[in-house]
């Protein structure tokens, strides 16, 4: 969406090809999670789905999953044809893509964080500012300013909930000792507003951002994709799978080809292509481009992905309080672990429990379920969930290649091997940060941590590196393709190293970067 709307800004005429499958309009705009389940016709439909789809099965060890209003996030296209080994990747043809279903977590990348990019900090800072003004972000400077470098456009911070609040609280009256050991704690970047912004409002604290905010304060692609219906430059090709890019004979783009809803294809002529449909899609395109142009069947090396830990937890002192239903929902306060080498920053988000579905913690407590329920409702303002992100780098057993089926499409095939330190960093990562909650007053109960599998987190990067020598299968540091001119890559996939934080806003300002650079 960054990367048309850039374009177009630079003179360009953009036609977007998506499969984009549509969301369901919202429902009961000014109800609250709660006041849902009074004012729907059919508020277990709505909120656990038809065939029960959004319910957590025991034994998964996730603590949410998506709600049946974001099926169409994840809602399959046959096409596209998937085999993994050591991987559990998601994948979006939703229009707005899988940050329709994003917690909002916007952080700038720090010049240790870029060091392995042909460019730094300073080099991406106008393209953060401008992603900012577009979207409106909303947070603090505060203790964590050296891990979250400061930017234009930033709104005041969202109204604390009572558990967060008293988080922060407890951080700043031991504030020497947590940071002489390493920690630092502040307030969350989030893409919600505050203020107006535009035609968007502030946030309205109903305690359903999961289920999707009704009133865009919390952005989603769509709002950019919404502004783009209205230039004159820009169209808009739903129900396009791209199966692959076409070159003539001096290796100039000169188009796509689109499978259609009915199977049939269709060449769509371009003077230029951008692939951003997220790296592992816009790897696929690229594998198939050369497959279909030579016959060869290429492998791509340096997949990454955050690896994602999941800590519950127990704050004794809000045991027994009430909880307030109108808060928002994700996280607002996060912790920063430094490390010898800055890259290998340890970045923390804490998520207290406000409006949320019961049944995923209450089937975790290992007790029947009226007890269970019982316990749950004494300590739900008391619970919490910090997801910890680690770094990942690109290595050459960590590949994307095509397999030929036996019938229909090639597949897609991904093979993640783990560093050979992997363990040892999730070890030390989790006793650092269940340190940190116990200085926090907060208790991590046992055997409830889980380490969740590589893909899971969808922080896609790393098969078509950019910068660094002039190789084939790489980008220039403008995202330039070097195999096929007038190939553009805005996504994830040109990334050479993968920090902890959230890769969203890195991605969003890149692909402004790279447009106005094209």
């Amino acid at each position: 969406m960054h990367f048309a709307q850039t374009a177009i800004e630079g003179g360009h005429s953009v036609l977007m090809l998506d499969v984009g499958h549509e969301s369901p309009p919202p429902v009961a705009q000014g109800a609250t999670f709660d006041e849902l389940k009074e004012r729907l016709d059919d508020p277990v439909g709505y909120l656990l789905g038809s065939d029960f789809q959004g319910v957590t099965l025991p034994g998964s060890g996730e603590f949410y999953g998506l709600p049946p209003s974001k099926d169409f996030v994840l809602a399959p296209r046959r096409e596209y044809v998937l085999k993994e080994w050591g991987f559990a990747s998601l994948a979006s043809f939703g229009r707005g893509g899988l940050a329709e279903a994003w917690t909002g977590g916007v952080y700038p990348w720090t010049d240790a964080e870029l060091a392995d990019f042909p460019f730094g900090y300073q080099d991406l800072l106008p393209h953060y500012e401008e992603v900012a003004r577009r979207i409106g972000i909303s947070g603090a400077v505060d203790d964590l300013a050296p891990f979250f470098p400061s930017h234009a456009d930033l709104q005041s911070p969202l109204r604390l909930d009572v558990h967060s609040e008293r988080l922060l609280a407890t951080y700043a009256s031991r504030r020497d000792s947590f940071r002489a050991g390493g920690c630092f704690a502040g307030r969350s970047r989030i893409a919600v507003l505050t203020a107006q912004h535009e035609d968007r409002g502030p946030c309205t604290y109903l305690g359903r951002c999961l289920w999707g905010c009704p009133h865009a304060a919390l952005y989603t692609p769509r709002v950019t994709l919404e502004r783009l219906f209205a230039r004159p430059e820009f169209k808009y090709v739903g129900g396009s799978y791209v199966s692959h890019c076409v070159w003539d004979g001096a290796r100039r783009v000169s188009g796509v080809v689109v499978v259609r809803p009915d199977g049939t294809e269709e060449t769509v002529a371009a003077d230029a292509v951008a692939l951003a449909a997220g790296a592992l899609s816009s790897a696929r395109i690229m594998l198939e481009s050369v497959r279909r142009a030579t016959g060869e069947v290429l492998n791509l090396a340096g997949l990454m992905d955050n690896q994602q830990i999941l800590m519950p937890f127990l704050n004794p002192g809000m045991i027994g309080k009430a909880t307030n239903e109108r808060d928002y929902q994700y996280h607002q306060v996060c912790l920063g672990l430094s490390t010898p080498d800055p890259k290998h920053y340890i970045h923390a988000q804490l998520t207290t429990l406000k409006s949320a579905m019961a049944h995923p913690v209450i089937q975790s407590l290992p007790m029947d379920l009226a007890s269970g329920t019982r316990v749950f409702r004494l300590l739900r303002s008391a619970l919490g969930v910090a997801n910890v992100n680690l770094h990942d780098t690109r290595r050459p057993d960590c590949t994307a290649t095509l397999e030929r089926a036996e019938r229909g499409p090639w597949k897609l095939v991904l093979n993640y091997r783990p560093a050979a330190d992997d363990a040892a960093q999730i070890s030390a990562a989790t006793r650092r940060v269940r340190a940190a909650l116990r200085r926090l007053g907060c208790l991590v109960p046992p055997g409830m941590t889980h380490v969740r599998p590589k893909g899971a987190s969808v922080h896609y990067a790393g098969l078509i590196p950019m910068g660094g020598a002039a190789s084939p299968l790489t980008a220039t540091a403008e995202g330039k393709s070097r195999d096929v001119e007038g190939l553009y890559f805005a996504d994830g996939v040109t990334f050479p190293f993968l920090p902890a934080k959230n890769i969203t806003f890195t991605l969003m300002a890149n692909a402004v970067r790279v447009a106005r650079a094209m």
